[in-house]
Parts: C-alpha cells; structure tokens; sequence
C-alpha cells in the first residue's frame, strides 16, 4: 500500500486560498450591487430609485439606451487616515434592462435627499387602449 503524503503538504495553501475567496468576496458582492435600486410600476410611468447618499450630481451619469437605463457613479473617497472604512468608494455601475419600450423623450430625473428619482414613462403602444364595438 502506496500512502501518498503531497496533499497533506499542499493542505495549509489551499485553506489559505479558500479563506481568501471568503475575505474578498463580501467587498466584490457589496460592488457589484451598488447603488441600490427599486424600480416599480406607477399608472403610465416606470420608476427606478436609486440610494446615492453623498454623491455629487455631477457625479452621476444617466444613459438610455434602446433596452435598458445605465447609472454610473463615481463616489470619492475623503482624504484621510481611517481606522475603518465600510463606505465604498469609487466608479460604479448599474444596468437595468427595460423589457419595454418608453418614451424617451419624456425621461425625468430628480434628486432628493439622496435618493435618484428616474421617471420613465410607457411609450403611447404599450399603454392600454379601450376599444369600442361596433353593433
């Protein structure tokens, strides 16, 4: 019987590398869903709300493209020496697919109290329309 010993060498490296996966990926998860968004129905408009306390209206980009809205955002990072910092900083991005076409012409956008506010109303084709019958 053959005991083979170069995994039990190889066993502390590759907890290291498991535990590394765990200790970055909460960062890397945080990122990837930030700004944090609610997108709803209201009458003939759709809205996305997105949180981006603490983040200059010039530092925020709005794109419509022919299926989806993209926010981009750019948080800076106060100078300074920390002890900790949980508030991240930096370039963001969020693309929300609008299965549905809107009037582009009539997009607001609004900020309030950190809060973006994009207002999309339904293109006039999609909205319900009564048909009357004919007797």
């Amino acid at each position: 019987m053959v005991i083979d010993f170069n995994s039990l060498y190889e066993m502390p490296k590759e907890m290291d590398r498991i535990l590394e996966m765990f200790r970055n990926s909460g960062v890397a998860q945080r990122r990837n869903f930030y700004p944090l968004i609610n997108v709803s129905e209201s009458g003939n408009d759709y809205i996305v709300d997105a949180c981006i306390p603490g983040v200059a209206i010039e530092d925020v980009d709005l794109t419509l493209t022919a299926r989806s809205l993209v926010i981009k955002v750019e948080r800076k990072s106060p100078e300074g020496r920390y002890f900790r910092q949980e508030r991240l900083a930096g370039s963001f991005q969020r693309i929300i697919t609008l299965n549905v076409p809107v009037a582009r012409d009539q997009v607001t956008a609004k900020c309030t109290n950190g809060i973006l506010r994009v207002t999309l109303p339904k293109a006039e084709e999609i909205q319900p329309r009564r048909i009357t019958i004919e007797q």
